[in-house]
């Protein structure tokens, strides 16, 4: 409960949330970062892909069709929870914390089977010293760790498989010596080791998600480990650009740099699969008629899901981020140069381009006389002028006439004597050979015939 007040900023169109106990803006900033990875096709996520699991203890390489760690396509950042039922402890343990995780997991709906494949940030607020974070004998910034199956002792209360879960402790409570200032200065600088020490013990989840059963060195130093806190040279610690900001990050461990591997910050997102995408073939259609076009695509890795975009289309039409599908309704003629894409959750990609050519139909205009006054009583003569695209000749109608008019079937002349007094909504129709029309509408009005009678003299 010591995070205060929940309140909520938004920056560049997303929202997140804040606290009034949050004195350093480390809770946005975390955020911010974690919903930031895997979007734009950033390549610091792209490190942990090369990595996969099934294999045997001590391999070096990954098979192709190996299940390999995914990149997080549209953001990491899965929710967010404060746990305002009580205070947090002064000094958490690692009992705690778990159970303090799979409280959370239950409230996202995370609680039960065996298959827990997310992991829980746990924030404790400042001032708080979560396993003997910032006490003598507390050297550390962040750890993380699973629990199930009585890995933490008897005291943990987990019941559904294993949970892994980081102690994000309040960094920035640690000044310099848990990363503030390491890549940036002043301000700017300030939350730099929030989102370095987050990002470490991230990469080190997803590459060892139950300690210690994924990638280790030799001396059982984790991917995060093995780059931490370089300042200089290959791997140095650097400004990460993501769609939702800019923030400090390490490098993390490359198994396949060079020949004995290496530290770094960027790498090609690991793709076992093709994706291919069918192309439909040139298409036509017409303005103002709608469209469904179903868009096909396969990929050769299992488990992928695609994401579907296109460029090109005709005005009018989108296609369906998640199901392909082309729709809408053409509003401008033209011969378009379209291409729908296919990408999956590793960046794998494929495309197919085609034309697409949409006329504009024959259309029907009928110009609008404007709203008419008459005497009853008085022969009336008025032309209806139409055009048609094609040239078809026209046939007209109306409807609502004054009494004792009517109107010219081929030549759209409006004549006759009024004989009722009224005010009357008239609608013109002129229609082709070919059954398209088009109609303008007008108020007519027939009044009665002025008395004649002697001024008023001024005396």
């Amino acid at each position: 409960s010591q995070w205060g007040t929940q309140g909520s900023t938004t920056v560049g169109g997303a929202t997140y949330a804040t606290f009034s106990g949050d004195t350093k803006g480390m809770a946005p900033d975390l955020q911010k970062f974690l919903a930031g990875l895997g979007t734009g096709q950033e390549t610091w996520s792209g490190v942990m892909t090369q990595y996969c699991e099934g294999i045997a203890v001590g391999a070096t390489s990954c098979p192709t069709n190996a299940a390999h760690v995914g990149y997080p396509a549209g953001g990491a950042l899965a929710g967010v929870w404060e746990d305002t039922s009580t205070a947090a402890p002064s000094q958490a343990s690692a009992v705690q914390l778990a159970n303090e995780a799979e409280r959370a997991a239950t409230h996202f709906g995370n609680g039960t089977g065996t298959n827990r494949d997310n992991q829980y940030f746990v924030v404790s607020p400042t001032g708080t010293h979560p396993d003997g974070f910032n006490t003598p004998g507390g050297n550390f910034c962040a750890w993380h760790d699973f629990a199930g199956d009585g890995s933490l002792g008897s005291g943990q209360v987990l019941t559904n498989g294993d949970l892994a879960f980081t102690n994000m402790p309040y960094v920035t409570d640690m000044g310099t010596s848990c990363g503030a200032d390491f890549v940036n200065s002043g301000t700017t600088g300030a939350l730099d080791g929030v989102t370095i020490v987050g990002g470490h013990e991230y990469a080190e989840t997803i590459t060892d998600q139950y300690p210690a059963g994924g990638w280790t060195d030799s001396t059982g130093y984790e991917n995060g480990d093995k780059c931490a806190w370089l300042s200089t040279g290959s791997g140095a610690a650097t400004n990460l650009s993501l769609t939702t900001g800019s923030f400090a990050v390490q490098s993390t461990w490359a198994n396949d740099d060079g020949s004995s591997g290496g530290c770094e910050t960027s790498h090609p997102i690991f793709s076992a699969g093709t994706v291919t995408v069918t192309n439909p073939g040139n298409q036509t259609g017409a303005t103002g008629t709608a469209v469904s076009l179903q868009i096909q695509a396969g990929d050769t890795a299992p488990g992928q899901t695609l994401t579907y975009s296109a460029t090109g289309l005709p005005t009018g039409l989108a296609i369906g981020a998640s199901t392909g599908l082309v729709s809408g309704t053409p509003s401008a003629g033209g011969t378009f140069s379209s291409t729908v894409t296919a990408t999956d959750t590793t960046g794998a990609k494929g495309s197919a381009s085609f034309s697409w050519t949409v006329t504009s139909p024959d259309t029907v205009t009928v110009t609008n006389p404007g709203n008419q006054c008459t005497m009853v009583n008085h022969s009336v003569s008025l032309q209806i002028h139409a055009t048609d695209s094609a040239g078809l000749a026209l046939t007209y109608t109306a409807t609502s006439l004054p009494t004792g008019l009517r109107i010219n079937a081929s030549t759209g002349l409006v004549s006759g004597t009024p004989t009722v007094v009224a005010t009357y909504s008239v609608t013109v129709t002129a229609t082709d050979s070919s059954g398209v029309h088009g109609s303008t509408s007008f108020s007519w009005t027939v009044r009665r015939k002025a008395h004649a009678g002697t001024a008023l003299r001024a005396v």
